[in-house]
């Protein structure tokens, strides 16, 4: 027999006008309780099919160890299905989540070159948005103002004793001093034009203010009125968020099907259904020990700051792993040691076969030993195929068929 009596009776099938066992007589049946029955849709599916069907007596063929032999007709009302392996361009998704970060590249430091006292703050708060070269405090050195005098002192000395020959050598002095004063000046960020109005003036500017590189955000204020300031203190942090940058966090077995210029599509928590396209701009050389993902960056322009530093995004990218030869997900059984496939070894012939799998994507899985080309495989049912090879494999049931 090919299929257990079991198969049969688990779908509810009464198989009538079994032959007798040799050395006993045929009897009617006794009357006896009606048996539940069968599903009527169940009954009708499976209506014309006997015994000699299932047994097809009388003939003989070799199969392989644990395949079983089906009759087509019993396969189709059994709901076998079957798929093919062939290749075919899988195209995997990656889905994975994100967060919004400011732009590395668009992000200044502000601090003084020299240390004084806070004696204005302008910009006095975090969050403020700034302007190009707007003030944002203003400090008072002491040193700053020595040097300034010192500088005036030198001019002065240079132009007076220039004009009396026995003075020459002083003169000379008087003009490496402006010269050593002026490069001080500059190296503390004093601007030429800065200089000029100290010239033209002839006091010293007793307050020191510095301003904004460039149009942003102040993302961190450490400063307050009144403060003591040491020179390269970081007073303030200063972000162009017109654009920014998007953190997507790649999972160690997903890293092979990334790399730079792959486009994805971004789905924000702040803003239900809105869809965002962003193209892969580096892949981090590092892995985060603890969570074993590396970062993907993305930029995305941001010229009306609805994308904040932190914000939390979903990230889906498409990766087209290229033409691969592919068996059907569902034709594959998953027991946790080993996986395998039935296959079509003859017309109504199943044979289990080991595989050894790679990618899924699409509802198809990567072959990447055990199948060729072309191979009919069970996709539908083969879960009740698998439980009657196991069954036939117990009973010694490999080999041929009588």
């Amino acid at each position: 027999m090919n299929v257990r009596a079991a198969i049969l009776l688990a779908l509810g099938l009464i198989l009538p006008a079994a032959s007798p066992v040799p050395g006993q007589h045929a009897h009617p049946p006794a009357p006896s309780a009606p048996a539940a029955a069968a599903p009527p849709e169940d009954l009708e599916a499976l209506k014309g099919l006997s015994l000699e069907a299932v047994r097809r007596e009388g003939k003989a063929r070799e199969i392989p160890p644990g395949a079983i032999e089906i009759p087509p007709e019993l396969g189709h009302r059994l709901g076998i299905r079957f798929g093919t392996v062939e290749k075919r361009v899988l195209q995997k998704t990656i889905r994975t989540v994100g967060r919004i970060e400011p732009d590395e590249t668009r992000i200044a430091v502000v601090s003084p070159r020299v240390g004084g006292w806070v004696e204005a703050l302008h910009a006095d708060f975090t969050g403020r948005p700034v302007r190009r070269g707007e003030a944002l405090l203003s400090l008072y050195s002491p040193e700053l103002v020595a040097t300034q005098e010192e500088y005036l002192l030198a001019l002065r000395a240079e132009r007076e004793w220039g004009r009396s020959s026995p003075f020459t050598e002083l003169a000379v002095a008087g003009k490496e001093l402006a010269a050593a004063a002026r490069r001080r000046l500059l190296l503390w960020d004093i601007s030429e034009a800065q200089i000029r109005r100290l010239e033209e003036r002839g006091t010293p500017e007793t307050a020191l203010t510095l301003h904004s590189p460039f149009d942003g955000t102040i993302l961190e204020k450490r400063v307050f009125r009144g403060q003591y300031v040491e020179a390269g203190a970081e007073l303030f942090r200063i972000a162009d968020l017109s654009v920014v940058w998007l953190i997507a966090d790649i999972y160690e077995y997903e890293l092979p099907a990334v790399r730079p210029g792959q486009e994805a599509v971004v789905r924000l928590s702040a803003a239900a259904g809105e869809r965002l396209t962003a193209r892969a701009a580096y892949l981090y050389p590092t892995l985060d020990p603890r969570t074993r993902t590396a970062r993907l960056r993305y930029v995305l322009p941001n010229p009306h700051g609805r994308l904040k530093p932190e914000m939390f995004t979903e990230v889906e990218i498409a990766v087209s792993l290229g033409p691969r030869l592919a068996v059907p997900e569902g034709a594959v059984i998953d027991s946790g040691v080993r996986r395998i496939v039935f296959v079509e070894a003859a017309e109504g012939v199943l044979e289990p076969r080991e595989v050894r799998l790679g990618a899924r994507a699409d509802g198809f899985l990567e072959v990447i030993a055990g199948l060729a080309p072309g191979e009919r495989v069970v996709t539908g049912a083969n879960f009740l195929i698998d439980s009657e090879s196991r069954l036939r494999e117990a009973l010694g049931g490999g080999g041929h068929h009588h």
